[in-house]
Order: structure tokens, then C-alpha cells, then sequence
């Protein structure tokens, strides 16, 4: 960062789309279109991500100690992640630019495929400071999205967003590289980046766990992977501007990110729901020769990981909103154990005028104690079901997640239902909330 400016958690995304309807459909309408859901998001290895943080160590152990601008220790760092990305089918860019007399350089990664009108793209900086090896900052964030755009290559992930990664150089400088890239992108292509996620320390010794409130949906959406795996969250302010999401959010375009603490103060409540330290800094070594492979919490930087996976997943695969209004209900509604009947959450809907879209968006935030035992439909006014999620998902608990249904065939206006039914004993929850939009 720049100084100027178990079981449950393997499992949390985990969605299976069964394109089933129920035999009470009327016999007269065509069986409804399957719903589409986001892929599953990988666990990934954080001992991958080590290897990483390993190889930056012992090329700036090489290189005199760091991996900072203008030094020998941070181009080989560049040509380390080019290399690997290179071999996994990413398209990768080298630029280049000339800051306090030296070259620069910023690589960029590009996956085939997706929307090239919509781009999601996740960066990270790649220089450490002069002091030391930068192995925390920022060796964690740029190791994690390596790894994860390794893990988008294993996959082949096919989202419907074009993804996009950076590593930029010189940002202990003053986001240098980072600001070079967003001012020399053309008004059009930076029109076309629809979010901008960064990552900038993130396996911290004595960590927190902090989300950029920039843009509510990107911060809903780590907020979302960390309710799922029971960690509480706050909001990032320690490096609000002093990294290299700065350039972005100053271009106008939405920005995120996650961020495990610096030099300030670990409190007592803090270390109360997070464990670690209080009174301590949650990066003693920040910006220090002692940021070396040692600086490292590797709980923080595993479940960081994980984070970046679920949102470049999730982010990467969501279908464009509908342009017609949302309508919602928040009331909780209990969902009885099994063998308990199937209960309903009604939403009316009214002044909408013709079908629902093909793209009719519904999302859903159910409170559950084991969701793969739940069978979850959206219900029309006419009475077609149409499957949501049908007992998918493992033993993990809650259900929040956005489908996308081919609703064309019904009319929009009336009460639609969200219903929802246990399907095995011992398991307590509730729908919380559900919207749908068109």
C-alpha cells in the first residue's frame, strides 16, 4: 500500500440449477425455460498462493533485498506472474512507463471470451517498498489474484463478463502505474469496465477483515461470502485512496476490495470478534525489512483468496439487470423442518406493462441452517413453478443468491410467490428477504 495517499467455507456457493417444474404446471403452457445460477466458485489452495509469496521472496532474497520500481527484484517479479499466465491462455499485456528516472512496468491479463462491452477486472500492485521483500504488501494480493486467474484457466470458466487482471508497479510511489493505465485508456474502454476490484494486503499477521464500501454491489457481495462462512466484517477506511482502486473510482467506475490492516491499531473489540492482538498494529512490519514470508496469517490469506474467487465468479457471471423496476419483500417468513409443508413469501406486482423479460431477475436471501435441503421455486401469478434450487449446495448454511428465469411467457403483473420447503429434518431457518426485478 502506498504511503501517500471447514466445511462450511468449501462449500458456500455452492448452486446446482435442477430446470424442473412442478407437475401442478398447467399442462397448457410450456415447461419454463431452466433458470441459470452462478457456476461454483472455487476453494483456493492457499498453500498455491504460498507458492507465490515463496517465489517473491526468493527473487527479492536475490535482488538486494526488495521488488521496488526501477529495481532488478520487481521486473522479475513482472516476467514470474507473466510467465505463468502465459502458459495458462491469458493474453497478457507488458506496459510501460517512466517514473523518478526508471521504466515501469504494469502487466495486464486478459481471459478469452465474455462481454467485451462489460469488463471485470481485479488488480493488485506488484512493487514493494525499498526497505524489504513487500511480501504482505503486496505480495498477498498479487499472489491471491494470480492464483485466482489460474483458477478461472482450470476452470475454463466461460462468465458472461470479460475478465480482466492487473499487477501495477510503482503504486508505493503513489499509484503511479495504476493511474497510468487509467489515463491512458480511451473515454470508450473505460466505459466498458463495470468494476474494478483491488487488493492490497491481505494476509496481514494480526489481521482484520475490512470491505471497501465503494460500490454497494461489490461490497454486498464479499459481504455476502463472509456471512456465509461467519465472519464478521467491517468497512475499509485505512486505505481509502491510498491504493490503486483510487484511479479507477476517480474515471467514475465502480470499485471494491478487501483489505486485512496496516500499521493502525488492532482494538480490544476487534480482537474480539477477530482474535489476534489488540493494542498492535495488524501489520507490525508494514512498509519494514521484516515483511518477509514469515508475515504472513495464513487463515487471513486463505479466506481472502477464497473472497476473490466468489466475487470474480459471481460479479464475472451475473447477467445484466433487467431495466424494469424491483419489487420486494422483507417480512421473514419461518421455514418448518421437515416433514413441514412448503411456505410462501408473496410479492405483488403492478404497473408493469406486457410479460415478464427472459432476463427476470430474482433474488433470494434465505437464513437456513443446512441449504441443501431446501427446494426453493419461484411461483407465477398463473401458477407455474418454476425451480429455483433443489437441494444443492452441501452442508452449507444460508442461501443468497441471484437467479436469472425465462419468465416471457407470463404476464408481469399479479402476485408471485417465492416458496420454499425443507426436505430433510433438523435444519432451522427463515426467508429473509427476496426480490424480483423485471
Amino acid at each position: 500500500m502506498s504511503l501517500s495517499v471447514s466445511r462450511r467455507l468449501a462449500a458456500v456457493t455452492a448452486i446446482a440449477v435442477a430446470g424442473l417444474f412442478a407437475s401442478t404446471a398447467p399442462a397448457a403452457l410450456a415447461a419454463p425455460t431452466a433458470t441459470t445460477a452462478v457456476p461454483t466458485p472455487p476453494d483456493i489452495p492457499v498453500a498455491n498462493v504460498k507458492a507465490h509469496l515463496a517465489q517473491l521472496q526468493s527473487i527479492a532474497t536475490a535482488n538486494g533485498g526488495n521488488r521496488a520500481h526501477g529495481r532488478a527484484g520487481y521486473k522479475a517479479s513482472i516476467d514470474y506472474v507473466k510467465a505463468k499466465l502465459d502458459a495458462a491462455g491469458f493474453t497478457t499485456t507488458l506496459q510501460t512507463f517512466t517514473s523518478s528516472g526508471a521504466t515501469g512496468y504494469n502487466l495486464i491479463a486478459d481471459w478469452p471470451g465474455g462481454d467485451p462491452n462489460s469488463v471485470l477486472m481485479a488488480g493488485s500492485h506488484l512493487d514493494s517498498v525499498t526497505a524489504g521483500p513487500g511480501i504482505n504488501d503486496n505480495g498477498s494480493g498479487s499472489a491471491a489474484i494470480l492464483e485466482t486467474a489460474l483458477a478461472v484457466s482450470r476452470a475454463q470458466l466461460q462468465p458472461t463478463k470479460h475478465l480482466r487482471f492487473g499487477w501495477w508497479g510503482a503504486e508505493e510511489l503513489g499509484t503511479i502505474g495504476s493511474k497510468y493505465y487509467v489515463n491512458n485508456l480511451p473515454a470508450a474502454e473505460k466505459s466498458k469496465i463495470s468494476g474494478y476490484l483491488n487488493f492490497d494486503m491481505i494476509g496481514s499477521p494480526n489481521p482484520g477483515y475490512f470491505v471497501y464500501d465503494d460500490d454497494p454491489t461489490i461490497e454486498q457481495t464479499f459481504k455476502n461470502y463472509y456471512a456465509g462462512v461467519g465472519i464478521p466484517t467491517e468497512i475499509e477506511t485505512e486505505g481509502d485512496g491510498r491504493s490503486d482502486h483510487a484511479p479507477f473510482k476517480s474515471a467514475g467506475i465502480p470499485v471494491g476490495g478487501l483489505f486485512s490492516g496496516a500499521d493502525y491499531t488492532k482494538t480490544a473489540a476487534q480482537a474480539q470478534k477477530w482474535g489476534g492482538t489488540s493494542g498492535q498494529a495488524f501489520d507490525r512490519c508494514y512498509h519494514a525489512s521484516c515483511d518477509t514470508s514469515a508475515n504472513i496469517d495464513d487463515t487471513a490469506l486463505d479466506r481472502n483468496s477464497d473472497a476473490i474467487a466468489y466475487a470474480i465468479w459471481n460479479l464475472g457471471a451475473a447477467t445484466t439487470v433487467p431495466p424494469g423496476p424491483s419489487f420486494e419483500n422483507t417480512a421473514d417468513v419461518n421455514i418448518p423442518d421437515s416433514p413441514g409443508a412448503a411456505v410462501t413469501s408473496p410479492i405483488t406486482v403492478s404497473g408493469v406493462t406486457g410479460n415478464a423479460p427472459a432476463t427476470t431477475k430474482v433474488d433470494v436471501n434465505i437464513v437456513h441452517t443446512y441449504r441443501g435441503d431446501l427446494v426453493v421455486d419461484l411461483v407465477a401469478p398463473d401458477g407455474t413453478v418454476y425451480n429455483l434450487h433443489n437441494r444443492s449446495g452441501g452442508s452449507a448454511d444460508n442461501l443468497v443468491q441471484s437467479y436469472t428465469v425465462n419468465a416471457s411467457s407470463e404476464v408481469a403483473n399479479g402476485v408471485w410467490k417465492l416458496q420454499v420447503k425443507d426436505g430433510a429434518a433438523q435444519d432451522t431457518g427463515y426467508i429473509n428477504s427476496w426480490k424480483i426485478t423485471f
